[in-house]
């Protein structure tokens, strides 16, 4: 597995892969046995891998349990993420939930009692609530990071506007700067494209990307009427179907890649990612979740898969979005912004570092 620096902003090394921990533990009522989670998280790390995320509400705080035990016997070679604001049960209060610094304090305390370790080394804010003030999350996060409890700071599931604003805020004000945003992408769900992806890219922000694989509709198992997995486990809880012309189109073309290079349709899905990662000017990070060593060693085989620019065109084509306002009205008028000389005009450049 590679290696690289999550953004442009940090010299924090994370593999190209990051292991989602969201199964282990059986708190929902679906998940990984302790045993189970240590076949998965000792494949990750024999792999090379050594990105762990977790949240406190993962397995109503049974994932932090497990992580911390893993993790313990080489904690530093680890960059463990963990999240606060949705609390650690669905009806944890109104004062154990949310981006508050009341909440953030005391979500950071039970957290580190929970991985048994003295410092988080990236913290998210889970989602955004819609009223906390980004000075108010930001400040909190510096204190934390200038206690040594947690050693950088990111946002999961937040717009991007908040996450532009937060970012100049903490430049204005030298408090310590978010490195990384968190949030959904895959070739079913590709709304990131219209503003968190190419605002990661401009800022140098990391992105780790969760529910590479569409909520498993894009391993094609749902096609053929197979209930196990989340879609029963979970209550179909972060799950993808086919509900629309669009998201069987993808799977059509999913499944006839995976056809023509005789691997799995979930193979193609995250080299699909990864090719994308290897053209980013910041660091892309696909999360796997795998609740078993079974699904965890399938999946891992996508690193040895590689598409032909010809599939990674059928691909980006069938999965396109459409921008909608400004950005059709920037692509339609872009030669007369460019005086009429837009075939002369150089993209725009963006710094590596």
């Amino acid at each position: 597995m590679n290696y690289m620096n999550f953004g442009r902003r940090t010299g924090l090394r994370v593999s190209q892969l990051a292991l989602g921990t969201g199964n282990f533990g059986t708190g929902w009522g679906y998940g990984s046995e302790p045993t189970e989670a240590k076949t998965v998280f000792d494949a990750y790390a024999n792999a090379g891998g050594n990105f762990i995320d977790t949240a406190n509400g993962y397995q109503v705080g049974q994932s932090e349990e497990i992580v911390g035990d893993l993790i313990a016997a080489d904690r530093d070679h680890f960059v463990l993420a963990t999240k606060y604001t949705l609390g650690v049960t669905a009806d944890a209060g109104i004062s154990r939930s949310g981006n508050s610094r009341k909440s953030m304090i005391q979500a950071v305390e039970a957290s580190l009692k929970r991985l048994k370790t003295d410092r988080i080394d990236l913290y998210w804010a889970h989602a955004s609530d819609g009223a906390t003030p980004m000075e108010e999350i930001l400040r909190a996060f510096d204190d934390l990071v200038r206690s040594g409890k947690i050693l950088y700071a990111g946002l999961s599931n937040f717009p991007a506007w908040r996450i532009a604003r937060a970012d100049v805020l903490a430049e204005l004000r030298g408090w310590a700067p978010l490195i990384g945003i968190q949030l959904e992408y895959s070739l079913a769900e590709r709304s990131a494209d219209r503003e968190l992806l190419p605002m990661a890219e401009a800022l140098g922000l990391g992105a780790a990307l969760w529910s590479p694989l569409g909520g498993g509709l894009l391993t094609g198992k749902y096609r053929g009427g197979n209930t196990a997995g989340r879609l029963t486990g979970l209550g179909g809880v972060l799950v993808r179907t086919e509900k629309s012309e669009q998201e069987t189109a993808i799977l059509d073309a999913v499944l006839a890649i995976a056809g023509e290079l005789r691997v799995a349709p979930g193979h193609v899905a995250i080299a699909w990612l990864l090719e994308k990662a290897q053209k980013s000017s910041t660091a892309l990070i696909p999360i796997l979740g795998s609740r078993t060593r079974a699904q965890f060693d399938e999946t891992l085989t996508a690193l040895d898969v590689k598409l032909t620019p010809e599939q990674v065109q059928r691909l980006e084509t069938v999965s396109a979005i459409e921008l909608g306002a400004p950005y059709d009205i920037m692509t339609s008028s872009a030669d007369r912004i460019a005086g009429g000389q837009q075939a002369l005009l150089r993209p725009a450049f963006i710094p590596a570092k």
